[in-house]
């Protein structure tokens, strides 16, 4: 269940379509520590909106292909809709810094699989502090992994209080690492206000619905922000 806790009608994740919007994909940033879960959150958005979008992935590792090579495996898409980026850096500096490379393959990516709805670009695993540049993602997610421990949300960090949604994942190993779900969804609450957060474990048929059905509702937005522009 999506946890909304903002005043009905309002939701600070909610912005202004840029200039252009009507002339390109809806982008999608997904973030977080190694092993929290974006990978698998990209493969399950995937399934569930690929009958209905056309959806271009970009990945992020800093010397491998790993994660496409893995969504490719999954066959969560043609295998030509997944693109790596090898940062060679520190992952947020592709994304927040030095956003170049990714700018390019995205861009490339989106005018050969043309029309495209959205495009996912997955970051590489990194801390808490790790935020996509406005100027690459029009919305991002984070993700967290129950398994860090139940403290993790009131460590707060860019990504824990400015992503436009919060997933935490792995909810399905609380009672084994001895995390308190509640605790995490009171701290969540303390650091970002009135911005959604889910609570997830993908592992579980229908695990990402929620988080699809926000993935929706932005693309929805930036749909109806471009109209007036066609």
């Amino acid at each position: 269940m999506l946890h909304d806790h903002g005043a009905p009608g309002h939701s600070h994740d909610d912005h202004p379509a840029p200039g252009g919007a009507a002339d390109r994909p809806l982008r999608i940033g997904i973030g977080g520590p190694v092993g929290s879960g974006k990978t698998a959150l990209v493969a399950a958005l995937c399934r569930l909106l690929a009958d209905d979008l056309s959806i271009a992935v970009v990945t992020n590792d800093i010397f491998t292909r790993e994660d496409a090579e893995a969504l490719r495996r999954m066959q969560v898409l043609p295998d030509d809709r997944i693109v790596a980026v090898e940062t060679g850096c520190c992952p947020h500096t592709a994304i927040r810094d030095d956003i170049s490379a990714n700018v390019d393959t995205i861009e490339q990516l989106e005018a050969r699989l043309a029309p495209v709805d959205l495009t996912l670009v997955e970051s590489g695993g990194d801390n808490l502090t790790a935020v996509f540049s406005r100027a690459l993602v029009d919305h991002q997610i984070f993700v967290l992994d129950v398994a860090g421990g139940d403290k993790v949300p009131r460590k707060g960090g860019p990504g824990v209080t400015t992503a436009d949604l919060l997933v935490i994942n792995k909810t399905d190993l609380a009672a084994l690492v001895h995390a308190d779900l509640e605790v995490m969804h009171r701290d969540a609450i303390a650091r970002r206000g009135s911005r959604p957060i889910e609570f997830t474990s993908l592992v579980e048929p229908g695990g990402a619905l929620a988080v699809a059905d926000w993935v929706r509702a932005r693309l929805a937005d930036w749909r109806a922000a471009a109209a007036p522009a066609r």
